[in-house]
């Protein structure tokens, strides 16, 4: 059955100006990672912005990287949302998003200075937390500390700024603007982070008065975009505008459902759309998941279908399976079905959209992983302890390749007829629709079916070039 828009309960102001209800078609969605981050979200994002009035980021810092090519000229997005680089649609970093000011004014800049307009296209919310220096340090001395267990952070200092919004000892945009509050703030936080630091890593401490300088030198050049973005959000709700929500990483990275504790350290399913970014549950339309025709992985933790072998070198090769924000390179694996219908369950996805099929073209034979045997037994559950994985036996089902060129292939029907059937055995497995193919990183390298063509068109409030 085709998935569609819901008529959802939204707050909108009664015509004497009191709030109230209304039932309306809910113009948004949700775009998530269904594997382990570095899917192609960005390039997704992108491409499906020219439907939405709005794009607002809601989990994550400026660990995550959204690669965007525009006519050959590559854009690498950490902290701003892809809706920027698109005309007439605004971008918000909501609440659930950590803030490193210095980056973000970098970022800003350098978007800036390639001719993309900012003021009046960007807001940032009052209630994101800050990332500051000392985050960066406890987080890198603590990723190289003797003894324990390498996660593969950015050591950008993500973790620990979210374990101060957690512990209630947290800077937040609004307090980066009372620079009263922030020098208070930051005189004591160094003088408990640099004594921590000293006692269990021998770091050295940081000045307060030299950090003081450069962040209130920061709010300054912030305040003109700082706004309370979850009333912004909801306005725009109200009055039926459509918004897409944008996820950093992945399904199997977020700190709740992911293989904890390989994990980042936000919420970065579905469901974290909420809590980032001030809207209501009820508000939430259609979720739609990005999954690579592969897997991929950056940093420690499991990867049943892993390939240890010259098919993983193929296939880093052919993807550019590089970080964008580190360089560093990703393990290649088969794709893996199992994680695929928990992403798919956890996440509420009713489209699925395919990355990087092109990346599979040379390959005679490509096998998928279906299932999991766990001491002998199969099982359809993902297991909860990162030490469950070393026991997985991955069951695999071979489908033939196409060998033969998908690069830019624009239309379904023209696809071979085994890359079609491979996109077919995904649906079957997962039970979400494949609404999406993406055949290149170019914008116009992407094919979408006539039935998501149709609710992108029930989802856009402005002249859009979705397929009829």
């Amino acid at each position: 059955m085709c998935a569609t828009p819901e008529l959802k309960q939204v707050l909108c102001a009664n015509s004497d100006g009191s709030p109230g209800f209304a039932l309306r078609q809910t113009k948004t969605a949700v775009i998530v990672g269904a594997q382990w981050g570095d899917e192609g979200k960005g390039k997704i994002v992108d491409v499906l912005s020219e439907n939405f009035s709005i794009v607002a980021r809601y989990a994550g810092g400026h660990n995550a990287g959204h690669t965007v090519i525009i006519d050959g000229k590559k854009f690498i997005l950490q902290l701003v949302p892809c809706g920027v680089l698109r005309e007439g649609c605004q971008s918000v970093i909501g609440n659930g998003v950590v803030l490193d000011p210095i980056a973000f004014l970098k970022e800003v800049s350098g978007l800036r200075d390639a001719g993309v307009k900012i003021d009046g296209n960007l807001f940032v919310s009052n209630r994101a937390h800050v990332i500051l220096p000392y985050h960066r340090m406890i987080e890198l001395a603590s990723e190289n500390a003797p003894g324990r267990v390498k996660i593969g952070t950015t050591s950008r200092g993500i973790g620990p700024a979210y374990e101060d919004k957690m512990g209630r000892r947290g800077l937040r945009v609004a307090d980066l603007l009372d620079l009263a509050l922030l020098r208070t703030h930051i005189e004591n936080a160094c003088r408990e982070k640099n004594m921590i630091a000293h006692a269990l890593f021998n770091s050295e401490p940081l000045d307060p008065d030299k950090m003081y300088q450069e962040y209130a030198e920061a709010s300054a050049k912030i305040a003109p975009v700082v706004c309370d973005t979850a009333a912004l959000l909801n306005r725009a709700i109200a009055n039926g505008q459509s918004i897409v929500f944008e996820g950093a990483q992945g399904t199997m990275l977020d700190i709740d459902h992911g293989t904890y504790p390989f994990v980042t350290s936000s919420s970065a399913t579905s469901g974290g759309a909420v809590t980032g970014t001030g809207v209501a549950p009820t508000a939430i339309g259609t979720v739609i998941g990005v999954t690579k025709a592969y897997c991929t992985r950056v940093g420690g933790g499991p990867f049943p279908t892993e390939l240890h072998d010259s098919t993983a070198d193929l296939l880093r090769a052919r993807g550019n399976e590089y970080g964008a924000v580190t360089g560093r390179p990703r393990r290649c694996g088969w794709l893996d079905l199992p994680l695929l219908r928990y992403a798919a369950m956890i996440n509420g996805i009713s489209w699925l959209v395919v990355t990087k099929l092109d990346v599979l073209d040379e390959l005679s034979e490509i096998p998928v992983g279906v299932g999991y045997k766990i001491g002998g037994k199969t099982t359809e559950e993902v297991p909860a302890h990162a030490s469950g994985y070393e026991k997985i036996d991955c069951m695999y089902h071979k489908l033939p390749g196409w060998q033969t060129s998908t690069q830019g292939i624009g239309q379904f029907e023209k696809l071979p007829r085994a890359t079609r059937e491979y996109l077919g055995f995904i649906e079957k497995q997962t039970g979400a629709r494949v609404g999406m193919v993406s055949t290149g990183p170019e914008r116009d390298q992407t094919i979408l079916t006539q039935e998501f063509a149709a609710e992108l068109r029930l989802l856009a409030d402005k002249k859009t070039s979705v397929p009829a």
